[in-house]
């Protein structure tokens, strides 16, 4: 019999469904407090350097608030700002992901068999 569980995702968006936080941009501000720098984040992300700036610029500009600050001697930091938002969305994440797979056992677990409901 095949085992099931559950995948779920959350993304923050404003008013005109933009995205302002997702895994990805988890991912970005994690790894720019790790690494101290946006070129190391793109190595490590497999992405471009522009890419990885241009999804923090649009995060800010439709916060209207920095989240990271980028200095050449310095190095690169989340803000105050940005490391709020990045507690608050892995709060949130997690909360969400608990509900989920409350919800998915209620569903699902006295009637199919389940890998636990592991969300991704």
């Amino acid at each position: 019999m095949v085992s099931l569980r559950l995948r779920s995702r959350q993304w923050v968006v404003d008013e005109q469904n933009r995205i302002i936080m997702g895994e990805g941009r988890k991912e970005i501000l994690e790894t720019i407090e790790r690494t101290g720098s946006i070129n190391q984040t793109a190595k490590a992300m497999k992405m471009s350097y522009k890419g990885v700036w241009s999804k923090i610029k649009v995060t800010e500009q439709y916060l209207n608030m920095n989240i990271v600050h980028a200095d050449r001697k310095m190095g690169t930091r989340l803000t105050k700002e940005g490391k709020d938002l990045l507690e608050r969305y892995t709060l949130l994440k997690k909360q969400c992901l608990k509900e989920d797979n409350r919800c998915f056992t209620k569903v699902f677990g006295d009637h199919w068999p389940t890998g636990g409901g592991k969300g991704e």
